[in-house]
């Protein structure tokens, strides 16, 4: 038998089988403009001091933003909100479209932009930040997180799902 090498597809397509939450990352672009990035690739490092990742694609619009502002915002996204993971999800945002999907932002006590309803918003100051194969993993200190709490939206097998209480 012959092993045959993995390919990128079959390599996502086995990490699909992995169930995530779904996430907005948010950065102030410009004074009272957000730029967002729908974001799977989070997790939590530590508890001391308080740290999360998030996985960002070198080729993403909102790179460079993280890296000059060094401070960005993570909304856990609710069931029914897979619009906004969608939206976010372009390369292109505009008002227009913010305003008809009822977009709205909070800004934390540190000035960052986080969605309102969502599941828990974290505002975070970038610590540091690694590049990984085709990715830069930016690693976040939580510095506010306000829970109004709901049903996450779930991610798994290529498929917006929800939880079912069993």
């Amino acid at each position: 038998m012959t092993a045959t090498a993995l390919t990128a597809r079959e390599f996502r397509n086995a990490l699909g089988q992995f169930a995530t939450g779904v996430t907005v990352v948010t950065v102030e672009r410009e004074p009272g403009s957000v730029f967002g990035m729908t974001a799977n690739a989070f997790t939590s490092v530590s508890l001391n001091p308080m740290l999360i990742l998030v996985c960002v694609d070198e080729r993403a619009k909102i790179l460079p933003l993280l890296h000059k502002g060094k401070r960005f915002g993570v909304s856990v996204l609710k069931q029914g909100q897979q619009a906004l993971s969608e939206y976010f999800a372009q390369a292109e945002q505009n008002s227009e479209a913010e305003h008809r999907l009822g977009l709205h932002y909070r800004w934390t006590s540190e000035g960052v932009p986080v969605l309102e309803d969502s599941v828990v918003q974290l505002g975070c100051s970038v610590v540091s930040s690694h590049v990984a194969g085709d990715h830069t993993i930016v690693i976040g200190k939580v510095e506010d997180a306000e829970i109004q709490g709901g049903e996450p939206l779930l991610f798994f097998g290529g498929e917006y799902r929800h939880i079912a209480r069993q």
